[in-house]
């Protein structure tokens, strides 16, 4: 008879355990929630400066060493360091580390949770128990597992896990975007250094040519060929020649401490290492730029916007998910006894407990449906981010290729407008010396020289600066600085 029973309950038992497996691997192959599908926008076939002489359409253009056109060795240090050392850099590494920890968490939810437990009571029974009472206190010894597995019934744990592999992802993406512009804002920054050093040089030029020029007039009103009035306006334009150094130098050390902490280092840090001057190399080659189509798989923050769809698509699913049952499989193992040594005796003290779980939410007051709805919206505001994010990123391409076009023939003519202005300053002083020119004119023509020397010196640092916010535009320099680890011991606060 015992044994009928227990052959009954065995059959039973994998009658129900066969139905639950095949119940498991049908369901899990029901997917909640739309699909994602990358989001598509008509772009223009070429740019409409792309046909200027001094730029060059490749289709994939390598660009990932960009700075490397301005053929600098401290501009090449200067972005080696910063690439190490750069505290953004930093903050957006372990952004990345955070996300990729959070998507293997979620992967975790694929398993079943398992504890293991053991527990020793000292317990006595004295009436308002069925248990027999006992004068005697009973020392009872446990221990067991237990374990709890939520199956995936319709896809919320796969949604989930799609949302945070799309969510790490778009960190990824924010990290290269932060090396895109700290690439671009070392190389503005040097730039701006070299030129206003330049815009110093031209000025204490000026000075020296104007204070020869106070000298000669001294000399003339000595003589009494010159008079008093013009010694005057003299130093008049001398000193006000001489009142634009200070604010250059105030320009040169904001620039300075500028470069320093985007090198990670304290302001200061790179007074003695470039700190004196040095001219710009001219960039005469042409500029290598990508195809319209190659902008949308370039640009990290194109690229970041299109994750952050994806990851949002997948809430979609999750959402959904709570309008069908969930399944869970839980139970528990465990063995009890009066004596530690019994706990060995797993046949005689065994108890155990398993079965499947189904929970279905019949009424919430119409919450689930209104957050599908919410997750809907989010979704339709991040497809329109992302377009608005092409939109900028065509806007930013065609700004900076138009600005360097446009600034290109502006140094041209302030090239030629210096050379002139540096022959009439040599023509007024030869005809001022013979007396065949009034004061006047030595003053205007030196005046002139030196505004045109410094919007020349201005000129050259935006022209360069235009290079560089063309390859900003075009996302290029993260290609070769790909998330490995960092260079430098990311735990040390002093570096």
């Amino acid at each position: 008879m015992n044994n009928t029973i227990l052959n009954h309950s065995y059959n039973r038992t994998c009658v129900i355990s066969t139905l639950l497996v095949d119940v498991i691997f049908l369901a899990t192959g029901c997917t909640v929630g739309p699909n994602y599908k990358p989001p598509e926008m008509e772009i223009p076939q070429e740019w409409h400066h792309s046909s200027e002489d001094i730029f060059s359409t490749v289709s994939d253009a390598n660009n990932a060493e960009w700075w490397k056109i301005f053929a600098d060795e401290d501009l090449d240090e200067l972005v080696r360091q910063a690439t190490q050392n750069n505290r953004d850099i930093k903050a957006a590494f372990y952004r990345v580390e955070a996300s990729r920890a959070l998507r293997d968490f979620t992967a975790g939810r694929y398993y079943p949770e398992i504890n293991a437990s053991g527990s020793y009571n000292r317990l006595l029974y004295r009436g308002l128990t069925q248990v027999a009472a006992s004068s005697q206190p009973l020392d009872i010894y446990s221990s067991g597992f237990n374990f709890l597995w939520e199956i995936d019934l319709f896809g919320k744990i796969k949604r989930s896990l799609e949302s945070a592999q799309a969510s790490y992802q778009a960190t990824i993406e924010d990290y290269r975007d932060v090396m895109v512009t700290l690439l671009a804002d070392v190389c503005t920054n040097y730039i701006e250094l070299r030129t206003i050093q330049a815009r110093i040089k031209y000025a204490k030029d000026n000075v020296e040519i104007q204070r020869k020029t106070l000298e000669l007039t001294k000399s003339l009103y000595q003589a009494e060929i010159a008079g008093e009035l013009d010694v005057s306006q003299a130093e008049f334009n001398l000193a006000n020649t001489e009142s634009e150094i200070p604010t250059l130098l105030t320009a040169e050390e904001a620039s300075l401490n500028r470069l320093a902490v985007l090198l990670g280092e304290l302001p200061g840090s790179l007074r003695n290492e470039i700190s004196s001057y040095k001219s710009l190399t001219d960039v005469k080659e042409t500029i290598n730029i990508s195809l319209p189509v190659d902008l949308l798989r370039q640009r990290p923050d194109i690229r970041r916007a299109e994750r952050a769809l994806a990851a949002q698509t997948a809430t979609i699913g999750i959402a959904e998910a709570d309008l069908y049952p969930a399944l869970q499989l839980s139970g528990y193992f465990q063995t009890q006894s009066l004596k530690f040594s019994g706990l060995g005796n797993v046949s005689d003290n065994k108890t155990y407990s398993y079965g499947p779980g189904l929970t279905w939410n019949i009424f919430d007051g119409n919450r689930i449906r209104n957050n599908i709805k919410i997750q809907e919206a989010v979704t339709a505001e991040l497809l329109a981010g992302w377009q608005n994010t092409v939109l900028r990123a065509f806007e930013d391409v065609q700004d900076a290729m138009y600005a360097y076009v446009q600034q290109a023939k502006r140094q041209q003519l302030l090239e030629d407008s210096v050379s002139a202005s540096l022959r009439s300053v040599d023509l007024v002083q030869n005809l001022y010396k013979s007396g065949l020119t009034d004061f006047q004119n030595v003053l205007d023509s030196q005046r002139t020289l030196f505004v045109q020397q410094d919007n020349l010196a201005i000129s050259n640092g935006l022209l360069l600066q235009d290079i560089v916010l063309i390859y900003k535009a075009f996302g290029a320099g993260w290609q070769n600085q790909e998330i490995t680890k960092l260079p430098e011991n990311p735990g040390n606060t002093n570096q």
